[in-house]
C-alpha cells in the first residue's frame, strides 16, 4: 500500500503547483489500511484541515483508482506533534491568556488575525503558504519574506498570523511587531534622549522575530533607513526571521537607500492579487459563520458580486447589511443588501482627483490654482497633502497618476500621505479635518 500512497503522490506532484506540492503533500505519510479506510498522517492540524479542505476528494479519488476500488480517506496528527494519534485534538491558537495578541514588543496583534481565519483561495494561497511555513520552520533556508498587495487584501492578517502562530507554538521568541513609522519614532526619541545604544541592543540582539509593516513609509528616511538595514543585518547573521509588508515593491518605493534596498529584495517576495468572485464569497461566508450572524445565501451572492474592491469593502458591506437589518427591525434580503451597496458604490465612482480638489478648495477657501502651484506655504501646503491623501483613499489612480495631478512626483505624494497619516494620530485640528472631508465624500455631497 506504500507504493500505491507513492505513486499517487507522485500524480498529485503533477496536478498541484510545485510550492503547495511541497506545502502540503509532501509531508503527509501513509499509516494503515483499515477495512474501507485509508489512515494517512500529516504535522499538524493546520496541515490537516488546509489538505482535507483542498485535496480531500482528489486524493481519495486518485488513491481509489489506484486500487480498483473505493475508499475513504482520514488524516491523523503525527504523535510527537500535538496530535493524540486519533486526529481528535485541535490546535488552538491562542491557548494562553496572558499571550492573546501581545508581542514583546511594538503593537497589539488582532485576535482574529490568525492562520485559522484566513481564506485561502488562489489569488494569496502561495502568500499563504510562504508565511505559515516560515512561521513554522518547514523551510529553515527562508528567514525572510516580503508581502505585497495593495490596501485591504490581506498582508497585516497574514503578518499578524505569523506572529500568533509563532507566540502559540514558541512563546519564549520575542516576536516584534511594529509599523515602519513605529520603527522610526522609536529611533527619534531614543536619539533626543541619549539612548540610541538601548535601541540598538533591543532590535538586533533581543528580537527573534521582526514583523515590520507598511514599508515604503521609509522613503527618505535616509537615517532610519541606514539604522534599519543594519539591523536587519545582524539579524540575518544571527537566523532570525522577519518579514515586510508593503503596498509597493521595494523597487518601486522613492529615495530608498541601494543598502536597504537590497536587503529588502534578497528574500522571498509574495504578492497577494484582488479576489474573484468565488474567494469574496467564501470571505463573506467565512466572516458570517465568525460573526454568528446569518446572512441569506442570495444576500452574499448579491454582495460578492456588487462589492469588488477589496475585503475591506466587502467587510463594510456585509457588516452594513447587518446592522441596517438590525437597526431597522427588517429582514436580510436583497433590496436591503443593495440600498447599502448602492451608497457604497455610488459614492466612490462618485469620487474623482478633481471632485477631492474642489471639495478642498471649498473647505479650506483656496483656489485651484494655489492647490497645484509650487507654493510651500502652509496655507496651501496642507491642504494639498489632504488632498493627496484623500486622493488615495478615495480613488483607485496610482502613486504616479495622483502625483501628475498635482504638480509633483510620486515621491512628494508619498511623502504628503505619510504626512497626512502622521497628524491623524497627533494632531486633533487635522482628525477633525480629514474626518469633515471624509464625511462628505462618503455621503455623495460633493
Amino acid at each position: 500500500m506504500e507504493q500505491v500512497w507513492s505513486a499517487v503522490k507522485a500524480k498529485m506532484q503533477q496536478l498541484v503547483p510545485a510550492h503547495s506540492y511541497r506545502m502540503w503533500i509532501d509531508p503527509i505519510e501513509f499509516m494503515e489500511l483499515r477495512e474501507q479506510e485509508l489512515v494517512l498522517c500529516c504535522p499538524n492540524s493546520f496541515s490537516r484541515r488546509r489538505i482535507l479542505d483542498q485535496y480531500g476528494k482528489q486524493l481519495e479519488s486518485e488513491v481509489s483508482e489506484k486500487i480498483g476500488r473505493s475508499l475513504s480517506l482520514k488524516i491523523e496528527i503525527s504523535e510527537g506533534n500535538g496530535g493524540n494519534g486519533n486526529g481528535q485534538k485541535e490546535h488552538h491558537q491562542l491557548p494562553l491568556p496572558n499571550l492573546n495578541g501581545r508581542p514583546h514588543s511594538g503593537r497589539l496583534l488582532r485576535k482574529n488575525f490568525t492562520f485559522d481565519q484566513f481564506v485561502v483561495g488562489g489569488n494569496n494561497d502561495f502568500a499563504y503558504s510562504a508565511s505559515l511555513s516560515l512561521a513554522s520552520r518547514k523551510n529553515c533556508q527562508q528567514s525572510t519574506l516580503f508581502l505585497l498587495s495593495a490596501t485591504g487584501m490581506g498582508k497585516s492578517h497574514l503578518t499578524q498570523a505569523v506572529g500568533h502562530h509563532i507566540l502559540t507554538e514558541r512563546p519564549s521568541e520575542r516576536v516584534y511587531y511594529i509599523t515602519a513609522e513605529d520603527f522610526t519614532n522609536e529611533m527619534v526619541h531614543a536619539l533626543r534622549h541619549d539612548s540610541i545604544d538601548r535601541f540598538k541592543e533591543k532590535y538586533r540582539t533581543r528580537c527573534d522575530v521582526l514583523l515590520l509593516e507598511d514599508i515604503q513609509f521609509l522613503s527618505g528616511k535616509e537615517r532610519t533607513q541606514l539604522e534599519l538595514a543594519l539591523t536587519l543585518d545582524a539579524l540575518a547573521d544571527a537566523g532570525k526571521k522577519i518579514i515586510f509588508s508593503s503596498s509597493y515593491l521595494p523597487t518601486d518605493i522613492p529615495k530608498i537607500s541601494e543598502e536597504l534596498r537590497s536587503r529588502l529584495t534578497s528574500g522571498l517576495i509574495s504578492n497577494i492579487e484582488a479576489p474573484d468572485f468565488r474567494m469574496r464569497l467564501r470571505i463573506l461566508k467565512k466572516k458570517t459563520e465568525n460573526n454568528g450572524c446569518p446572512i441569506p445565501e442570495e444576500v452574499l451572492h448579491f454582495l460578492a458580486s456588487e462589492l469588488t474592491e477589496n475585503v475591506r469593502q466587502l467587510e463594510s458591506g456585509l457588516f452594513g447589511v447587518a446592522a441596517k437589518a438590525s437597526l431597522l427591525g427588517s429582514r436580510v434580503d436583497v433590496p436591503l443588501a443593495e440600498s447599502v451597496v448602492k451608497n457604497i458604490v455610488q459614492c466612490r465612482k462618485a469620487i474623482t482627483v478633481n471632485a477631492i480638489k474642489k471639495l478642498v478648495c471649498r473647505h479650506t477657501r483656496i483656489s485651484e490654482e494655489d492647490l497645484v502651484s509650487r507654493s510651500r506655504k502652509q496655507t496651501v501646503l496642507r491642504p494639498r497633502q489632504i488632498a493627496i491623501y484623500l486622493s488615495r483613499k478615495y480613488t483607485d489612480q496610482s502613486l504616479q497618476s495622483i502625483g501628475r495631478s498635482f504638480n509633483r512626483y510620486h515621491a512628494t505624494a508619498l511623502h504628503a500621505i505619510a504626512c497626512v497619516e502622521r497628524g491623524l494620530k497627533q494632531d486633533p485640528r487635522m482628525r477633525n479635518t480629514v474626518g469633515f472631508l471624509c464625511q462628505k465624500l462618503e455621503s455623495g455631497k460633493l
